[in-house]
């Protein structure tokens, strides 16, 4: 029962902001053209590295959904430098997590997250810019038209749009992982004791290392890590620490470090982790060393009595959390029923199948299948993300298929 009361104390706490988050970032996909953005980001200068980071610091994109986004702004004409910029952006924030940071960890998380994105994002983008020389041919045959055209829907279209992706694809996207860290935050507050982390509270830096250790291979969406870092902090772990956690988290795990490198090449893939562990330690620091700042962060944290069943339990916040729930249920469950679907489906069409590793989400299963889709031979591809699996039809090599997935930054293999 205490598990079950502070997992709802979370969610109560969190969910209203989250749906405001989702809605909000419903109505930037379906408003917002992803070709106009690559229009102003073709330099290797300031001005465009800046812009990259101000596009991608509202956008709701994990590290991994960010991967063909990035990869698409670059075939758009997007220089290396601000693709990186981009690319460090947008996995730290988005107007979800912005959202439910006000809602768990306070107004100074919240204005800081987003300046820190910004200012590594920045430093890492021209960085790039100045060690990455750019190809001219390659540049000509990156510039192509965006395969994202939302502009072109219907008013009515755009609508529903928001909708379809704030809260079915997006929550098909990163559901899972934020379900999963309102259970880790949840054990972590029932099981860990309230001094825990107030025993190494002189070691920040310490601290802080651990967290990139643990971090960095792992893969944890912006705003799952929010219900994590509050946790800790709930159990004596310095706001720095936690700070650390929101940005590198979200910013760097393997799958996404091994796409970059292919995407960007492994100059731009080393300077893209550098600048997240050292621009989150060093933000890490400030907010624990500066005069005042770590009293005001722990200050500014919203009061939050994981123990006490009245906590964040009013009509409106249990509402949105059904609601919350619900539609995380109906995503995931729409994914597993798809699944069935193409594997009754392939039983059929007898079509060759390939397991897929390294898809997180939505936008890894539609760049395998357009990477496919391109191969000469292929009738038919289908992709399904629950079972990592890829359904292809036609007269096309295994190798080819193979080769193709491994190019956009995916493992594959004949199942």
């Amino acid at each position: 029962m205490e598990y079950l009361q502070a997992f709802f104390a979370l969610l109560n706490e969190m969910s209203p902001y989250l749906v405001l988050g989702f809605l909000i970032a419903g109505v930037l996909r379906a408003f917002v053209p992803e070709r106009l953005c690559s229009h102003y980001l073709s330099g290797t200068g300031f001005k465009s590295v800046i812009l990259a980071a101000l596009v991608g610091i509202p956008l709701p994109l994990c590290s991994c959904g960010v991967l063909p986004t990035t990869v698409s702004l670059r075939k758009g004409g997007a220089s290396r430098a601000a693709s990186t910029s981009f690319l460090i952006a947008t996995p730290q924030t988005g107007v979800d997590s912005i959202a439910a940071t006000y809602s768990m960890l306070g107004l100074p998380f919240a204005v800081l997250r987003p300046v820190a994105a910004l200012v590594t994002a920045v430093f890492g983008g021209l960085v790039v810019g100045r060690v990455e020389k750019e190809d001219t041919a390659e540049e000509n045959v990156l510039r192509q038209e965006s395969e994202n055209a939302p502009g072109e829907l219907t008013l009515k279209d755009k609508i529903v749009e928001v909708f379809r992706y704030g809260f079915f694809e997006m929550l098909q996207n990163i559901g899972r992982w934020l379900v999963l860290g309102l259970v880790i935050a949840t054990l972590i507050t029932v099981l860990l004791p309230d001094d825990f982390f107030l025993r190494f509270g002189q070691h920040s830096l310490l601290n802080m290392v651990v967290i990139v250790m643990i971090a960095v291979p792992m893969y944890v969406c912006a705003t799952g890590s929010i219900p994590i870092a509050a946790a800790l902090m709930l159990k004596g772990l310095s706001p720095g620490c936690a700070l650390v956690l929101l940005m590198a988290g979200p910013a760097a795990n393997f799958a996404s470090m091994l796409v970059v490198g292919h995407t960007l090449g492994k100059r731009a893939m080393w300077t893209y982790l550098a600048v997240i562990v050292a621009g989150a330690m060093g933000f890490g620091l400030l907010v624990d060393y500066l005069p005042g700042w770590r009293e005001t962060f722990v200050a500014a944290m919203p009061h939050i009595d994981l123990h006490c069943h009245e906590m964040g339990s009013g009509v409106l916040n249990v509402a949105f959390s059904v609601l919350l729930l619900v539609c995380i249920a109906v995503a995931l469950l729409s994914n597993h029923i798809k699944s069935m679907r193409l594997k009754k489906e392939n039983k059929a069409k007898r079509m060759k199948e390939f397991k897929i590793e390294g898809m997180m989400c939505n936008h890894c299963r539609e760049r395998v299948e357009k990477e496919i889709a391109k191969l000469h031979g292929v009738e038919r591809v289908r992709v399904d993300l629950a079972g990592s699996v890829a359904y292809v039809e036609g007269d096309v090599a295994d190798s080819d298929v193979i080769n193709a997935v491994t190019s956009a930054g995916y493992g594959a293999s004949v199942k």
